[in-house]
């Protein structure tokens, strides 16, 4: 699993260790890693030519002393200095000595056009509101370069505990982090700015403490959650998962949900509504029903909301029942805060950045540039765990706690109908027993890897996603 942790978190840490460490060696492990990545990416070191955006912070002083080993190895390396009476004193020295030149911004346009690669050292990860005219012109002008941009710790400009961007930032093709990943690179939009990251071991991990901020699943957490059969399982142990959905004017919801569902690891989907024919037309397999919620037989968990129109009626049914919920799509508009909050079974809402901030009541763009704190706050409001979908997924758990932020998936997967898949996926591992985060978390997953499966790079529909799930299944599984 990978954790991120706050800025709060990471400075406590930091002033634990240097504690008892000598001056200065914790940035001289930053600085050789920094160093050491730079060389993986520029290939040939000697002979290259290397740009610093030096601020006055740390940051600084780490890209600096950075330099100095390339400049060491034979590397050209120009520093741009944004604040010279504040410039890291020991970095500065050691660039000198090792032969590197300073400029400053106004003279940095040749220097950074003509350079194999630039380190971003302007602003660390306490950086707030977008970069100052100064900062944001050197920005630009790494832009127009086609020099590699390495971000040192986090890329300038954008936000370290909440991946906001607030005005304009550096883009990276890679940003080297210390010690542990920040909130900001594995969630967007920062996370669009950081291109790939590499994390540095500076001894950080024995101070940090054992719940992070953030936490990412990968291949090792999601096979130990997911639901396998015993020897004496049969399709009611399993969990039985309900599906209210689809309408006349959008069957074609409710068969995805249930597609999604019937690969998710319950032993039998049973699905309400009014798109009964077309659901045991694609899997007779189906238990259908068309007598509402109440009267649809026992089940361990219900999906509602995928393509149900305005059947307030059938949404208020489910959240009265004393089984796990997953609400979706129409269901989420429909529902009533005040039932949702009163369950006291699981509960787990999957809306969209548009769904969010209508509950929210907040401009979609407030969503989507601030990720973690809406869901967050929606989790907060409702009393429910939220997965916030988008180019970056969240599971947010009313309770607090880490929130999970999901590592699969592909833009491919932006495409109609695919989260009524991921509804009826999420459903079908709530009946099998998994808690509202995890079922949202392993579903999540599956999906975003069977999105990436089944798109192979071109365009996939939400039928091929949900046909895709089981490989996923048994990648994580082997």
């Amino acid at each position: 699993m990978r954790t991120a942790y706050s800025v709060e978190t990471v400075r406590a840490a930091e002033r634990e260790l240097m504690a008892r460490l000598p001056e200065g060696a914790l940035m001289q492990r930053a600085a050789a890693g920094l160093a050491a990545a730079c060389a993986d990416l520029l290939g040939r070191v000697y002979g290259s030519r290397v740009v610093l955006l030096v601020g006055s912070g740390d940051n600084g002083g780490d890209a600096l002393y950075a330099g100095a080993r390339l400049a060491r190895r034979g590397a050209g390396v120009t520093a741009v200095l944004l604040a010279p009476d504040r410039t890291h004193p020991g970095g500065l020295a050691a660039l000198r000595r090792a032969g590197g030149v300073t400029v400053a911004p106004g003279a940095a346009k040749e220097p950074i056009l003509r350079a194999g690669l630039v380190l971003d050292g302007i602003v660390g990860i306490g950086g707030r509101g977008g970069l100052r005219p100064d900062a944001a012109a050197l920005a630009s002008l790494v832009e127009e370069s086609r020099a590699a941009v390495v971000a040192v710790d986090l890329p300038s400009g954008v936000e370290a505990d909440t991946g906001e961007v607030r005005g304009p930032a550096v883009r990276a093709d890679l940003t080297v982090t210390f010690g542990t990943h920040k909130p900001g690179l594995l969630i967007d939009p920062a996370r669009e700015y950081a291109g790939s990251v590499r994390l540095v071991d500076i001894g950080l991990g024995p101070e940090l403490p054992d719940e992070a901020e953030l936490e990412a699943l990968q291949h090792a957490d999601v096979r130990a959650l997911l639901p396998l059969p015993g020897a004496e399982s049969d399709k009611y142990r399993r969990g039985v998962v309900g599906i209210a959905a689809g309408s006349a004017r959008y069957p074609g919801a409710a068969v995805l949900a249930v597609a999604g569902a019937l690969r998710g690891g319950a032993g039998a989907v049973r699905y309400v509504g009014p798109a009964g024919d077309s659901v045991i037309a694609r899997f007779p397999e189906t238990l259908v029903s068309d007598r509402g919620p109440k009267h649809a037989g026992r089940v361990q968990a219900w999906v509602v909301g995928p393509g149900a129109g305005d059947d307030a009626a059938t949404v208020a049914e489910v959240l009265a029942a004393d089984v796990p919920v997953l609400i979706d799509a129409d269901g989420l508009r429909l529902a009533d805060a005040g039932a949702v909050r009163a369950r006291t079974a699981p509960t787990l809402m999957t809306p969209h950045a548009g769904e969010a901030a209508a509950l929210l009541g907040v401009a979609r763009e407030e969503v989507e540039g601030a990720r973690l704190e809406s869901a967050r706050e929606l989790a907060g409001r409702y009393g429910a765990a939220v997965l916030l979908k988008g180019s970056t997924t969240l599971v947010a758990d009313a309770a607090g706690g880490a929130v999970r932020v999901n590592p699969t998936g592909t833009s491919w997967l932006a495409t109609a109908g695919s989260g009524d898949v991921l509804s009826g996926l999420g459903g079908s591992l709530l009946a099998a027993g998994l808690s509202a985060v995890d079922a949202g978390s392993v579903a999540a997953y599956l999906h975003g890897l069977a999105g990436r499966f089944a798109s192979d790079g071109a365009p996939a529909g939400a039928h091929d996603v949900a046909a895709a799930i089981p490989g996923a299944w048994r990648d994580v599984r082997e």
